[in-house]
């Protein structure tokens, strides 16, 4: 009792403490798309946004403890093809440009920075530059211009082996079309969101089934007002 007590509190900080919110909510686990709002000081930021989560739909993460779950969800698993639902911080900024202007910090996707997703690796879930003898990993500069611009989700930051990794919000390859796992939109706003982010205001994203609703509000009380939780 102790000990889910003080997880309670230590959570309750990061929710509190949050000033700037992303909210994703999908009509249910399976769903492949979704409507994402922002939110800063109680307040809604931008027009609602349509944007693009994992082929399979959404998988409860390990950062989902505060929500119930059904015997029938599914769980967040490496390959899987299921975006990861649950409350996650928004650590970094990731981009093709060498320079940037943005209030997090900013990773430079040169050709050697990767993303690991080999299960077994001491490196698991994370970004690093390649050093040559990688089994599985995710190359952050692509042929394409899907991660031309992305922002970090701290996605099983413990990494827990098999749970999933290298989950960002990122360029979309084409509208309606899903990811392996990641949060995907436009060009235009991914930059517009991109830029209103700021560390200083500890930013998150809330990305659950409509289920989930009365969840958030209980433990967001500032996001009642949103459509998408109704």
């Amino acid at each position: 009792m102790i000990k889910s007590f003080l997880i309670i509190i230590n959570f309750s900080i990061l929710l509190f403490s949050s000033q700037q919110i992303i909210l994703v909510v999908a009509d249910d686990m399976n769903s492949s798309q979704a409507k994402l709002q922002c939110f800063e000081n109680n307040k809604k930021v931008f027009n609602t946004i349509s944007v693009n989560i994992g082929k399979n739909g959404l998988g409860w993460g390990v950062e989902s403890e505060n929500f119930t779950k059904n015997p029938t969800d599914a769980s967040k698993y490496e390959g899987d093809k299921k975006a990861p639902a649950g409350i996650f911080r928004l650590s970094n900024i990731f981009g093709y440009a060498q320079k940037s202007d943005y209030n997090l910090p900013y990773l430079y996707a040169e050709k050697n920075l990767i993303c690991i997703d080999d299960t077994y690796s001491s490196f698991y879930n994370q970004i690093i530059m390649a050093y040559g003898d990688e089994k599985s990993f995710e190359l952050m500069r692509r042929d394409d211009d899907q991660y031309k611009l992305g922002i970090v989700i701290d996605y099983n930051k413990k990494a827990f082996k098999g749970r999933g990794s290298c989950i960002f919000m990122h360029i979309q390859r084409a509208p309606n079309s899903p990811t392996v796992g990641c949060t995907s939109m436009s060009e235009k706003d991914i930059q517009k969101i991109a830029h209103w982010l700021d560390k200083n205001k500890k930013p998150i994203l809330i990305q659950i089934p409509k289920k989930a609703a009365k969840e958030v509000i209980k433990l967001y009380p500032q996001l009642k007002s949103s459509q998408l939780l109704h």
